[in-house]
């Protein structure tokens, strides 16, 4: 009977565990709590470096010497020297103006000159015989005082006779055209055979300087006390001239370095600007008279900056703040403004090789688990000063 028993018995205990199990399979798994999610950031470290600032505005290229070759007498214009583009230098020939009537006139002037000295030398010749006889009463005081007088007539004579010749060779320079400076000839409006006159405005060309070569830009009228202590400088202020270039003067090409010359006398009153200009070298003639520039003046140089990217500086309510990398988790560290460049800003509060978030700010917080991404921090690369 107990053998009997013994079998049923086990099979209800199997049927207990099964049900047990089943129980316990069908029961929900409860879940740990997940821990933080580290939050993906690029950073960058503080740069310790020497800085310079610079103020940034629009101008325009002019010519120091820019002339409008004009005739100074009337003529024929019988041959023209140079081409259109040409390069000349001060004193240069240009053009020629026939010149046959003034040279006749000047050899009438001479033949004159020559003349009234035949005639002074024959009256000098009888005032010396005159006074020599008017000692013991050979002639009479009334006839000596009329040869001195001839005399001196025929001098005066000698002296118009010589500007008349002056004032032909003036007019005999003129038809020869020169040129008054050193710079590049324009484009021709008059051609060879043309008859010229004075009165002309339009002239043969123009003759334009273009090494050196001067910019004229305005700036706010608040850069005036900085424009006057930059212009005392023995050094002056370097002046950098780009072409495509925005306000910040970071891009577009660089077309040379000048140095500031000039503050105008008095601020525009409609505006509130006041106008400088700027002197180039203009070696490579990449300045060119009439281009529309933008120019960027170096004010001054901070020494041993802190310089960041201008994405790591955060604006809050009232101050700016940065977040700093304190082993995985992040702190908030306020700090002040500087200087805002157009690449980099200079900053008060931290310290050289802090690690500072670049990129992902948006989801962080004081305290906030990061994750650095695997490139290494960025230096921030600023500007030499020179």
């Amino acid at each position: 009977m107990r053998i009997q028993k013994n079998p049923a018995l086990l099979v209800a205990l199997l049927i207990v565990l099964a049900a047990l199990g089943l129980w316990y399979a069908t029961q929900p798994v409860k879940t740990k709590l997940a821990t933080p999610t580290a939050i993906p950031v690029r950073v960058v470290a503080v740069a310790e470096k020497d800085v310079p600032r610079y103020v940034s505005g629009i101008g325009s290229v002019l010519s120091l010497h820019s002339v409008v070759v004009r005739p100074q007498i009337d003529g024929i214009l019988t041959k023209i020297m140079v081409k259109e583009g040409q390069l000349v230098k001060k004193d240069d020939l240009l053009a020629t103006i026939d010149d046959r009537s003034i040279r006749a006139s000047l050899d009438q002037a001479r033949a004159q000159l020559g003349e009234s000295q035949a005639q002074l030398q024959v009256a000098l010749v009888n005032l010396k015989r005159y006074k020599l006889l008017s000692v013991d009463d050979g002639v009479s005081k009334q006839t000596y005082d009329q040869q001195q007088a001839l005399v001196n007539q025929l001098k005066a004579t000698v002296q118009g006779n010589q500007a008349s010749i002056d004032a032909a060779q003036v007019q005999l320079s003129y038809t020869q055209i020169r040129s008054p400076v050193t710079g590049r000839v324009g484009i021709r409006t008059v051609d060879e055979g043309n008859f010229l006159r004075m009165t002309d405005t339009q002239g043969l060309f123009t003759v334009t300087q273009i090494e050196p070569i001067a910019v004229e830009f305005s700036l706010p009228q608040q850069m005036l006390p900085t424009l006057q202590g930059l212009i005392n400088d023995p050094q002056h202020a370097r002046v950098k001239a780009y072409i495509g270039a925005d306000t910040d003067g970071e891009t577009g090409n660089l077309l040379g370095e000048g140095h500031l010359t000039l503050i105008d006398n008095q601020i525009n009153a409609n505006t509130g600007t006041i106008r400088a200009k700027a002197e180039f070298d203009n070696p490579g003639q990449k300045l060119w008279p009439g281009l529309l520039v933008t120019v960027k003046i170096q004010t001054a140089l901070d020494k041993d900056a802190l310089v960041v990217p201008p994405t790591v500086v955060q604006r809050g309510l009232d101050q700016h703040f940065v977040y700093r990398v304190n082993g995985d988790k992040v702190e908030a560290v306020q700090v002040q403004m500087v200087y805002q460049g157009s690449g980099q800003d200079i900053i008060k509060g931290v310290k050289p090789g802090d690690v500072l978030v670049s990129d992902g700010q948006s989801r962080l917080k004081p305290g906030s688990t990061v994750q650095v991404m695997t490139e290494p921090p960025q230096v921030v690369q600023s500007e030499t000063a020179q």
